[in-house]
């Protein structure tokens, strides 16, 4: 007769089988891709725990490049390529347009705000944020001027360091978030603020904790991981003191009055709060506010200034590179003039060379998830509504379908056989769709104005003594640079 341990045993692995079962059975209605386990879904394959983008490209070779990985019990849906990215991003783009509200994503955000809300609330919140911004300049000269009084203090930030050795990441992302900070609070924060000093603090740890191994398992075991200490309480709590300054910031502004013309992005969601306050069912609220400059600052700040960090680091590994952009703004642009956003279209290769600073960084490891909102098509596949879909943006970036030389840093990406700058299709670093990069004309102007401006006025050198330099990315949120130390000599 069996025990009640052998009986426990017998249970256990006859709920398992069913599981098994039962997993296969869901697999077969899906895209191919590894075995799914019980619990632990794909993850049995050790290399899966790391879910970068080499590791999705590996996989793609022998599922092809529509493919499923199973997180636990719940099955995602992976695009490799420019062509399966593309298709699945912008053949039925409403189809894809929802946002997963997985159990990190409800802590960080509960659903409002911009990048990790979805439904109405998304969609409110990106119409009214698209319509502010313009209001404010985007894409207007008003708004390049405030870029270029943040490339003078950043010129300064570099002259004083008199040609020693600097790290470049504290100047180039004050200079980056002072921009943002204009549009958002109306004001700029000076390099020794100790409100920035913690903002900036808050900002690694959230963007060090998204990507790592902490961040799936949270979604796989939130009752646990809720529950224990670890880094994703400290992310958490981040992201705590960021709402505290801009509550703060909000305050100031209610306190000091409405103005008659609106300023900045505060002033723009007081205004409109104060106008849809009796509406029964108000698709504005001071969380979803709070939660869109939130999600501006981290988004506006992170990625333009991880870019041009990576942008220094290649202008010293590759000088010649650097030689033949300074040589092209020498031939066209009057000394001691600042340079604006149209001169882009006089200056191809050095355009050329921040759009390929884009494409060879990458800095997305992967892209942001995204949710079916209906069923739909996609290819041979038929996919239901409330699955989740990962665009591996690198995967388009790095196809050697669509770059000559996806592996190797080459301005001649971007410039057709007579040197006029031309821009492939597959340059996608701002995703596709209707989630594409709100703030991506903002960013690109601000990636030229700070490259070619620091060019004109510096030559860049690494640090004397330095040997070899580890061009590894440090995985998180974004790919950011190992450290590294380079000398800014007047020109």
């Amino acid at each position: 007769m069996l025990g009640l341990g052998s009986l426990f045993i017998l249970f256990l692995l006859s709920l398992l089988t069913v599981q098994f079962v039962r997993l296969q059975w869901r697999s077969k209605r899906l895209p191919p891709g590894p075995t799914p386990l019980p619990i632990i879904g794909s993850l049995w394959q050790l290399k899966l725990l790391q879910f970068n983008r080499d590791v999705l490209m590996e996989v793609a070779k022998s599922y092809g490049d529509i493919y499923t990985l199973w997180i636990g019990w719940n099955p995602v849906i992976i695009l490799n390529g420019f062509q399966a990215v593309k298709e699945g991003l912008t053949t039925n783009p409403e189809a894809v347009a929802g946002r997963p509200l997985t159990p990190i994503f409800r802590a960080m955000a509960n659903n409002k705000g911009l990048l990790l809300a979805t439904g109405r609330t998304w969609k409110n919140q990106r119409r009214f944020t698209l319509v502010t911004l313009k209001s404010l300049g985007l894409g207007k000269t008003s708004l390049e001027y405030k870029i270029q009084e943040e490339v003078h203090h950043l010129i300064d930030a570099f002259r004083n360091t008199r040609g020693k050795p600097t790290n470049p990441s504290f100047a180039l992302t004050l200079a980056v978030s002072n921009v943002t900070c204009a549009v958002v609070f109306g004001h700029r924060f000076s390099s020794d603020n100790e409100t920035f000093h913690q903002l900036l603090e808050a900002m690694e740890c959230i963007f060090k904790f998204g990507g790592s191994l902490l961040h799936y398992f949270y979604d796989v075991f939130p009752w646990l991981m809720h529950r224990i200490p670890g880094r994703q309480k400290k992310m958490l709590l981040s992201f705590d003191l960021l709402r505290s300054v801009i509550r703060k910031e909000i305050s100031n502004h209610q306190a000091a009055g409405m103005p008659e013309e609106p300023q900045d992005f505060i002033d723009f969601y007081l205004a409109q709060l104060e106008k849809s306050k009796d509406e029964p069912r108000p698709a504005y609220d001071e969380d979803n506010m709070i939660q869109c400059i939130s999600d501006l600052f981290l988004g506006g700040t992170e990625t333009s200034s991880t870019t041009l960090c990576w942008s220094l680091l290649y202008m010293v590994l590759y000088p010649d590179i650097q030689a033949k952009v300074q040589k092209e703004m020498d031939a066209v642009l009057a000394p001691g003039r600042m340079i604006c956003y149209e001169d882009r279209k006089i200056l191809p290769y050095t355009n050329a060379v921040i759009h390929e600073v884009q494409r060879f960084s990458n800095i997305i490891a992967i892209g942001m998830p995204r949710l079916c909102a209906k069923n739909f098509t996609l290819g041979q596949f038929h996919l239901q509504k409330g699955m989740v879909i990962f665009p591996n943006m690198a995967s388009a970036l790095y196809d050697p379908n669509e770059w000559k030389t996806p592996r190797q840093f080459s301005p001649g990406h971007f410039l057709d056989k007579d040197g006029n700058f031309t821009c492939p299709e597959a340059f996608i670093p701002f995703s596709m769709g209707h989630r594409v990069c709100l703030g991506d004309h903002l960013a690109r102007t601000e990636l030229f104005l700070f490259f070619a401006n620091l060019l004109k006025t510096f030559t860049f050198h690494m640090a004397e003594g330095t040997k070899d330099v580890n061009t590894e990315p440090v995985v998180g949120g974004t790919l950011q640079p190992q450290y590294f130390e380079i000398c800014a000599i007047p020109r």
